[in-house]
């Protein structure tokens, strides 16, 4: 009987184990990308866009550009990320490039740049207004303020440069001006790889949709970086509740209506967007706001919270589009495309890597977000 007896206790002991091995393992792999609720997605990557027509556009002619930051000592990482984007999109497509630099661009980075794209290119300077630490902000108190994230180990914690980086993108690379004659833009980062071969034009699609935004990676920011930035964000909207759109994306930024912010936002390294959102009243006011407090370098204010808090309160949630058949990676993070079709036929990468809902993925919120 004593046999008998201790066999349940083991089955039980032995499915426990194998339970909690299954568990701690997704936090290094996991199969699909998709969640247990949700259907595998199959189909043409196309199949919602509609038919050119009256106010539509076709592929190719969008008003567009595709835009990098880069330093000259940058000029490896710049080529691979934009020879790869030539040979999986744009050279169906040849839209312009634009490269920007707070300093002057040497020989060597615009000849081999050039060399890899069919495409016109062109080579800016940014203005020291719009890079570098304006003289009214406080050095000692902004020094004292990347005291403090030295000292919590967060990563460009003490750099001014980096400050410098953030407040441009979010801010004043919309009003450069080899930027300024185009309505939409790619962002495109040295030393990044995309995992798929493009036969659609994202810019056509966001267009003829009525979207303004388009991302592939969304992630939670490192909070001690903006300890004041969302209580700054709705100071502001407290005094311009004009801007705020119906039906906005509130939910994807708190969990609480508003009362805190949720640490989500879209990688900004990756984004497809129209730049009369940024360019507009809204937007404009907000993002002057946020400059006139000193946060970009009293903390270490992102461009991507700074995006994502802009888009998500000042746009109808339905105009920002989430780009799965743009395989991505930015280390740490990547996206595969979830749609198995497309992936079989147009890329090359790995599911198992994909981020798109693992546990500091913020594409969870955004999916059910948009099914409400």
């Amino acid at each position: 009987m004593a046999k008998f007896a201790y066999r349940p206790i083991g089955i039980v002991v032995l499915i426990f184990l194998v339970a909690v091995m299954l568990y701690n393992s997704r936090l290094y792999y996991r199969p699909s990308p998709q969640p247990l609720d949700m259907p595998e997605v199959h189909g043409d990557s196309k199949a919602s866009e509609p038919k050119v027509s009256e106010g539509l556009i076709q592929e190719g002619t969008a008003n567009a550009v595709m835009l990098m930051l880069a330093r000259n000592s940058e000029l490896e990482g710049a080529v691979s990320s934009v020879k790869q984007l030539e040979e999986k999109f744009n050279r169906r497509y040849r839209y312009p490039w634009v490269f920007l630099n707070e300093e002057p661009f040497t020989d060597e980075f615009r000849q081999q740049v050039a060399a890899v794209t069919s495409s016109n290119v062109s080579f800016g300077l940014i203005p020291h207004e719009d890079w570098f630490q304006p003289d009214w902000i406080d050095e000692e108190k902004a020094k004292a303020g990347r005291d403090v994230l030295v000292k919590q180990n967060i990563i460009y914690g003490d750099s001014v440069s980096y400050r410098n980086m953030c407040r441009f993108q979010s801010r004043a690379f919309y009003k450069q001006e080899l930027v300024l004659p185009y309505r939409w833009y790619w962002r495109v980062e040295p030393h990044v790889a995309f995992h798929c071969d493009m036969d659609f034009d994202p810019f056509a699609y966001l267009h003829n949709n009525k979207k303004v935004y388009g991302f592939n990676l969304a992630v939670y920011e490192w909070m001690e970086t903006i300890p004041s930035l969302w209580a700054t964000v709705k100071e502001f909207v407290r005094l311009h509740p004009q801007y705020i759109a119906p039906n906005n994306s509130m939910e994807f930024i708190s969990d609480d209506d508003g009362s805190k912010y949720n640490g989500c936002h879209y990688w900004s390294n990756m984004e497809i967007a129209d730049m009369e959102f940024w360019r507009g009243a809204a937007y404009t006011a907000y993002v002057n706001y946020l400059e006139g407090t000193g946060g970009f370098y009293y903390e270490r204010w992102g461009d991507a919270p700074v995006h994502t808090m802009g888009v998500s309160l000042f746009l109808p949630k339905d105009k920002i589009h989430f780009f799965d058949q743009i395989g991505y990676t930015h280390e740490p993070h990547s996206h595969c495309p979830q749609d198995l079709d497309f992936r079989a036929e147009h890329c090359r990468c790995q599911p198992g890597r994909s981020i798109d809902w693992l546990d500091y993925s913020c594409y969870p919120k955004w999916f059910y977000m948009q099914r409400r």
